[in-house]
C-alpha cells in the first residue's frame, strides 16, 4: 500500500499509472485486428490456441443449443433463481430508461419542422470476460438493455471454455448467438466479420487492457461502434473516522479479486497517522479466508491511501480521479454526492456497496474506467439506440432561411450550395 497526502507532487503518478501499458496494448491489438481482418477464421483459431490453449474450429466455435440445454443440468437451482432475481431488477431499471426516451419535434421557423427520431441499432456484440472467472452477471448487464432497446440480433462472445452458468444466463436473456472466442480476436471478428461470425454494428462490454484498446481502435476506424473505454476495474472510497473499517477493507478486497490490474484507492478525511496501519491490518486479517489470494495480493500492489484534510479536498481528488466505482462512506454522504461530477456509478452510505451494483441492485455494472467517467456514462438502453433528425421544410420555410443560407455559403466559398437554394425559386 502506498500512502500519499493530498497536494503531494507524486499524486499525479496515480492518474498516470492507470494508463500504463495502453500504447503497447494498442500496438498488439492492432496486429491481431489486422490479422483477423485478412485471414478471418484461420487467425481466430490460431490466436485462440495461442492465448487460451483451446483448439477452435468451424464446427465448435459456435455454442450449440444442445450445449446450452446441457448447461442447465450442471448449474445449481439456487444459482438460476439468483440469476432470475437479478434479471428482474435489471430489467425494471432499464425498462424505465427506455420509457423516458421518445421522439420529439420542434418548429425552428414557420414551415421548418425538425423531428428527432429514436431508432435501435440492428445488431450488437456482447463481450463477456472469462479466463480468471465466470461472469454471468455481465451477460445480464449487456443483453437486457439491448433486448429492451429492440436490437434484432444479439451476439455474445466469451473466451473458452464458457462456463455453464454463463450459458444459462445467456439463454435466460434470449441471446441469439454465442461464440467461444475472446480477447482482441473476438473484437476483430465482431467488427470485420469472419466465415463463422457475421459482423455487428456495435460492441459493448468490459474486458482487459487489450480488449479495451481493440474496441477503441475499431471505433476510431469507423468499423463498429462501442459503448465506452471499459478496462480493468477500479474503486475509490471516500471515508472518515465514522466509516466502518471492516466494510472498507472488505470492499477493497472485493475489487482487488477481479484482476491483478484492478485498482483500489481509499481517500481518508483527516490526517490520522495510524490510518494506513489500521487498514492494512484489517485487510490482512480478512484476506486469510479468501480464495483468490494471489490475484488480490498482486492487485493490492496498486492500492493507494490518500490522506486529505477535509471533504472539499476529498471531492476535488475524486472528481480528478474520475473512478469507475465511487463509494461514499463518510459522514453526510448524501451532501457529498451533490458535489461529484465524475464517476461511473456512486454508492451512498455504508450499506451501498459495489457488489450490490455488480449483481442485483438493477443499475448497470458496465462502467467507464481509467478516468473515462469524465466524459462517458454507464452502459444503458441508450447505447443500443441512435437518433435521426428528420427535416421537413416547406417552400415558405425555405424562403425564410434563404438569406442566411446564401450569405453563409458565399462566406465559405461554396457557390453550389447557394445555387441549390436559388434554383428552387427561379
Amino acid at each position: 500500500m502506498r500512502i500519499i497526502k493530498y497536494g503531494d507532487k507524486k499524486i499525479e503518478e496515480i492518474f498516470n499509472a492507470r494508463r500504463e501499458g495502453l500504447e503497447e496494448a494498442a500496438k498488439a491489438a492492432e496486429r491481431i485486428l489486422n490479422d483477423v481482418n485478412v485471414s478471418g477464421d484461420e487467425a481466430l483459431f490460431e490466436y485462440t490456441k495461442k492465448f487460451d490453449g483451446f483448439e477452435l474450429n468451424e464446427k465448435n466455435i459456435r455454442v450449440s443449443w444442445d450445449e446450452i440445454n446441457e448447461a442447465y443440468t450442471r448449474v445449481d437451482k439456487e444459482q438460476i433463481i439468483a440469476l432470475k432475481y437479478a434479471y428482474g431488477n435489471i430489467e425494471k431499471f432499464h425498462k424505465e430508461q427506455f420509457n423516458r426516451l421518445e421522439n420529439w419535434s420542434i418548429e425552428t421557423e414557420k414551415g421548418v419542422k425538425i423531428t428527432e427520431k429514436v431508432v435501435r441499432v440492428d445488431s450488437a456484440g456482447l463481450y463477456v470476460p472469462g479466463g480468471r472467472a465466470s461472469y454471468p452477471s455481465t451477460v445480464l448487464m449487456t443483453s437486457i438493455p439491448a433486448k429492451i432497446a429492440g436490437v434484432k440480433r444479439i451476439v455474445m462472445v466469451s473466451p473458452p471454455p464458457v462456463s455453464p452458468l454463463t450459458l444459462v444466463s445467456a439463454d435466460i436473456c434470449g441471446v441469439d448467438e454465442i461464440y467461444r472466442v475472446g480477447g482482441v480476436q473476438a473484437i476483430a471478428a465482431l467488427s470485420y466479420g469472419t466465415e463463422s461470425i457475421p459482423r455487428v454494428d456495435k460492441i459493448v462490454g468490459p474486458g482487459n487492457i487489450y480488449v479495451a484498446a481493440a474496441k477503441g481502435l475499431v471505433q476510431s476506424r469507423g468499423i463498429a461502434g462501442i459503448d465506452m473505454p471499459a478496462g480493468p476495474s477500479e474503486v475509490l472510497i471516500i471515508s472518515d473516522k465514522t466509516s466502518n473499517l471492516g466494510f472498507m477493507s472488505a470492499d477493497i478486497l472485493a475489487q482487488a479479486e477481479h484482476d491483478p490490474n484492478a485498482r483500489c484507492c481509499l481517500v481518508f478525511i483527516g490526517n490520522n497517522p495510524d490510518t494506513g496501519e489500521r487498514i492494512e491490518k484489517e485487510i490482512n486479517a480478512q484476506l486469510k479466508d479468501l480464495n483468490r489470494k494471489e490475484i488480490i495480493k498482486e492487485s493490492l500492489k496498486n492500492f493507494i491511501l490518500v490522506l486529505v484534510k477535509n471533504v472539499d479536498e476529498a471531492v476535488e481528488f475524486a472528481n480528478h480521479y474520475a473512478p469507475e466505482h465511487l463509494e461514499i462512506m463518510a459522514a453526510d454522504a448524501e451532501k457529498v454526492v451533490d458535489k461529484i461530477n465524475n464517476a461511473g456509478t456512486i454508492f451512498v452510505g455504508s450499506y451501498s456497496l459495489v457488489a450490490a451494483g455488480d449483481y442485483a441492485s438493477g443499475a448497470n455494472h458496465v462502467l467507464p474506467t481509467s478516468g473515462a467517467s469524465r466524459f462517458a456514462s454507464e452502459l444503458s438502453v441508450r447505447d443500443f439506440l441512435k437518433t435521426i433528425s428528420v427535416q421537413t421544410i416547406s417552400k415558405d420555410g425555405l424562403k425564410r432561411l434563404k438569406e442566411s443560407i446564401e450569405t453563409l455559403a458565399e462566406a465559405e466559398g461554396l457557390d453550389a450550395h447557394k445555387k441549390s437554394v436559388d434554383m428552387r425559386f427561379e
